[in-house]
């Protein structure tokens, strides 16, 4: 906390530690009321050193954000004869075992774009790209949900529109990687998106097209891009990955990692070893539909057992690489539909 200013006491007839360390253990959830007491309090609880000072001291939270469709405010609930649902961002606290929605984005005040990617980046949610709900193009945007001022703002859009692309994000940036062109085109193209300087820079290209890849970042080493297909192998998913070295900024691939044929999109996870893991192999349950979002030493994962069967949500541990039981939890009816997509934000 070296970068504030703390020429004035944060809390009057306080030593500014002990300011400090009492705002330091205020709830996530109370900082949008917080940063109304004064500046030097609003200036503190938006800063970057600040998420970084109550993440070292371990007062952070992990939650799980879900892209889920929604009906008349129930997932998956009644829809007119030929109508596509409409999907927004569904928040799981694990610690509370509490559900709520995020507001919609501004530019999107009827759903989020169909089959956007998240990330969560330095306590922030960012979604990108997806198609546009009312035309089905592809879209370049970019938005980042601040859970303290409760608001979105719009970041520099894609360089180019893709979809079905891989994605992961580490100490402040945002990778994305393959997926396809407006021209159903597979990619090998990698970008990467700095969120404090809203820049994006291009990095090598990928080894091979890879289509319907899956990202997954390894702890603060790496960004796995895996599987996916070229344009003239459609649906033939690779068992390899391109794996980027955030040290070196090179990749390098990695063979025999996925099972070659089947899709990656959402079910790829990390085991504690460092071994990628299907989440659709946990549990019958789970076998259709998959995702898994990794909140600390569980999981919550979540799937049907089959298509078109009622969605079940679970927590599972992964201790020393082995998989623990699914155990079932309760979800209010309007959070027990299909999740698209999602990602652990630490807040």
């Amino acid at each position: 906390m070296q970068s504030f200013d703390f020429s004035a006491e944060l809390v009057p007839g306080l030593p500014n530690e002990l300011g400090l360390e009492c705002l330091t253990r205020l709830p996530y959830t109370a900082h949008r009321l917080a940063f109304r007491v004064c500046h030097r309090w609003r200036d503190l609880l938006q800063s970057q050193d600040f998420y970084d000072h109550r993440k070292k001291l371990g007062y952070t939270q992990k939650i799980a954000c879900l892209v889920q469709a929604f009906n008349g405010g129930i997932v998956n609930g009644p829809k007119k004869p030929g109508e596509l649902p409409s999907y927004g961002v569904a928040v799981f606290e694990s610690l509370s075992q509490c559900w709520y929605k995020l507001p919609p984005v501004p530019k999107y005040p009827d759903g989020l774009p169909l089959f956007c990617q998240l990330a969560s980046c330095e306590g922030k949610l960012v979604v990108m790209g997806g198609w546009n709900p009312a035309s089905y193009d592809p879209v370049t945007d970019v938005f980042i949900y601040d859970f303290t001022t409760q608001q979105w703002k719009q970041g520099k859009d894609m360089p180019s529109k893709r979809s079905f692309f891989a994605l992961g994000a580490c100490s402040g940036r945002v990778y994305i990687a393959g997926g396809h062109d407006e021209n159903k085109n597979a990619l090998r193209t990698a970008w990467v998106y700095d969120l404090r300087n809203d820049e994006w820079t291009q990095l090598d290209d990928l080894s091979k097209e890879r289509d319907e890849c899956e990202g997954v970042v390894i702890g603060e080493d790496e960004f796995w891009v895996v599987s996916g297909y070229g344009t003239e192998r459609q649906g033939q998913f690779d068992g390899s990955a391109d794996v980027f070295g955030f040290k070196s900024g090179q990749w390098r691939v990695a063979e025999g990692v996925w099972e070659p044929g089947r899709c990656p999109r959402s079910s790829v996870g990390m085991g504690k070893g460092g071994e990628l893991i299907n989440w659709a192999d946990l549990d019958p349950a789970v076998r259709v539909g998959s995702c898994g979002i990794p909140l600390g030493d569980r999981v919550l994962v979540t799937g049907s057992e089959y298509q078109g069967g009622p969605h079940g949500f679970y927590m599972v541990e992964i201790k020393g690489g082995q998989n623990g039981k699914l155990k079932k939890i309760s979800v209010p009816d309007e959070f027990s539909g299909f999740v698209q997509s999602g990602c652990c934000v630490e807040i």
